[in-house]
This record gives C-alpha cells, structure tokens and sequence, in this order.
C-alpha cells in the first residue's frame, strides 16, 4: 500500500514527538480493538530501527494492524505474502532486460518501503527467507555488487502461525535473532470481541481504512525526534550489568539448549531505553529491562527437546530467570 506526501506537521520537540506516538494507541483502536500492548511494541521496534515476528492464530488481524499503523504513522507500507514459489527476486527486486536500451535495469522490489509486512513468512523456503538477511541488517539490497540502501524508516513486521505447520518452514536461528521483538498477538476477550461484531455490524470495511476514520497522527519527523531523545536516555551501569547478567543466565539455564546472544543484549538495551522514554522518563530502570525482556529475548532462546515435551514455555523459563537474577538496587 503506497502511502501519499505526509501531511503531518513536523513536531516542536521530543515531548510533542511522544505525544504524538501516545495518540497513536487511539487512532489504531479505531480499526483494531485491545491490541494496545502490540502497538507499542512496534512503536518501540520503530524507535529502535528493529524488525518485529508478529505470531498468533488465524484471524486476529495481525495483517490490519499493521496496515492500520502504517497509515496513522502515514508511512508507506507493501505487503508480500510469502508462499513455497517465491523467490528471493520477489522480495528484493531483480534486474529486467530492456529491449529498447539493450540494457539491465534494476526493478525494485516490495522492500523499498517503510513497513514490510511479511505475511506467513513461516511459508517459503530458507533460500527466500534468506533473502531478508540483508535487508534486515543492513537495510540495503545489493545486485550485481551495486548497493541500494532502503528508504529511512524501513522495519519489516512478519507474521507466523504458532499452530499449523503443514507446509511450512522453520526460521533459522540466524534470522531469528535479527527480529528485535516477538509480540504475540492474543485473542480479544468477550467485551472486545463484542466491539469487533458491533463495528462490523455497522458497516466497518478492513479495507478502507479512511473510512474507519484512521488519519495521520505522528510522521516520520516524530519518529526522527523520538529517536534522538531515545538515544539520550541514561542507563546506569548497575543496569548494565544487569541486562548482561539476565542473557548470560539464559546461556547456562539446563532448560535451554541456546540462549541470548551479544545482540540479544544490545536489543534489550535499546527496547528498554524506548520504554522508559515512552513513559516519560530520562533513565532507565530495572523494570524498564524486566518489561521488554519477554519479547525481546523469547524468540532468540531455544528449549531443550525433552523440557519441551514436558510444555513448558519459553516464557516461563524467561519468568524463572528473572525472578532468579538479583536486581539492582
């Protein structure tokens, strides 16, 4: 979905930058309802310059809410539903011989966006999967050893299904832990599920957003403010070592066979930096990094294959490491 020229007014300042973020929570409820933890977690992957694994069951609007966030962040956004055909060129964009000039042109592809949404990425072979690699770390494409770096913002928000697996393809561990967060999208309870039915029952159309009355509320000059101030919140050294000593505790954990890597513990520096910022502090503290350690560490860790088959989660092993590690006072 190409987005129009931004029609939102650059902000003053980064108190007006968070704002204008905060007012994003409202905007996206008007398409999508009680998915507000999920919003924030891609505002924070936005302020980050992080990439996002959306994983929940089959229509929970995970698709809408990213077209829905796009829209009131008045990014240009491109969706790419990944299939068992697809090729790497797909995504990335290829060379096309033009007959007129007897030249190669380079033909870009659905990357060169704000905001890829990568749906089923789970659905296409490891050679397409691995296609990404770049584009997710170092925003660029590279063809014929000419670099062609992405537009500024650029994240890429793929969604998985956590129960079919017919027909699909396990991430490797190497793209894994380029997605800076793993949210998971739940199912409404009864009150908001009731809100879904009484906005369809009115005529709500999930493909005409501006009839929904989504509008532009913060732009990309936000997301430049947000970022500097983000870059400037303060983290103690106790809270230093504390971040290093929660990922070094997944490492030695008997119930994990991987834990956090070195990325893992910068990712969770950067989402604490942005929760705290987004709450309104210039610090951060041990519960800033206690509340972004689930989804920033979840998808980075994998169980041992006997204490999967006992159930338990990899969030529960993340709750017993943070209940075990001392924190700083």
């Amino acid at each position: 979905m190409t987005r129009p020229a931004t029609t939102v007014e650059p902000t003053a300042g980064p108190d007006d930058a968070r704002a204008a973020l905060h007012r994003l929570r409202t905007e996206v409820a008007k398409a999508v309802v009680g998915q507000d933890a999920v919003v924030t977690g891609l505002v924070i992957a936005l302020l980050c310059r992080g990439h996002v694994l959306l994983e929940g069951v089959p229509g929970v609007a995970k698709t809408l809410l990213i077209r829905t966030v796009a829209a009131a962040l008045d990014l240009d956004s491109k969706r790419v539903q990944f299939t068992p055909d697809l090729m790497p060129g797909d995504v990335t964009g290829s060379l096309i011989f033009d007959p007129r000039t007897a030249a190669f042109t380079f033909r870009e592809g659905p990357v060169f966006t704000n905001l890829l949404l990568a749906d089923e990425i789970n659905r296409t072979p490891p050679k397409t999967q691995s296609a990404l690699l770049e584009v997710m770390e170092e925003r660029q494409v590279s063809v014929e050893g000419a670099r062609r770096p992405l537009p500024d913002p650029f994240i890429v928000a793929a969604t998985q299904n956590p129960v079919e697996y017919e027909g699909t393809y396990p991430l490797p561990e190497a793209q894994l832990d380029r997605f800076l967060l793993k949210l998971t999208v739940p199912l409404p309870n009864r009150d908001e599920e009731l809100g879904v039915l009484r906005a369809h029952h009115a005529g709500f159309d999930p493909r005409d957003l501006s009839a929904a009355g989504v509008r532009p509320v913060a732009g990309a000059a936000d997301l430049a403010a947000a970022r500097e101030a983000v870059g400037r919140v303060h983290v103690a050294e106790p809270v230093l070592g504390y971040i290093v000593d929660l990922c070094r505790a997944t490492r030695v954990t008997p119930a994990l066979e991987i834990g956090a890597s070195p990325r893992g513990a910068t990712g969770l520096l950067g989402t604490a930096k942005a929760w705290a910022w987004l709450a309104g502090r210039d610090h951060v503290t041990p519960d800033d990094v206690k509340a972004t350690a689930r989804p920033t560490l979840r998808h980075r860790l994998r169980l041992r294959p006997e204490v999967e088959l006992e159930g338990v989660g990899v969030d529960a092993v993340l709750d017993t490491v943070l209940a075990t590690v001392p924190t700083p006072r």
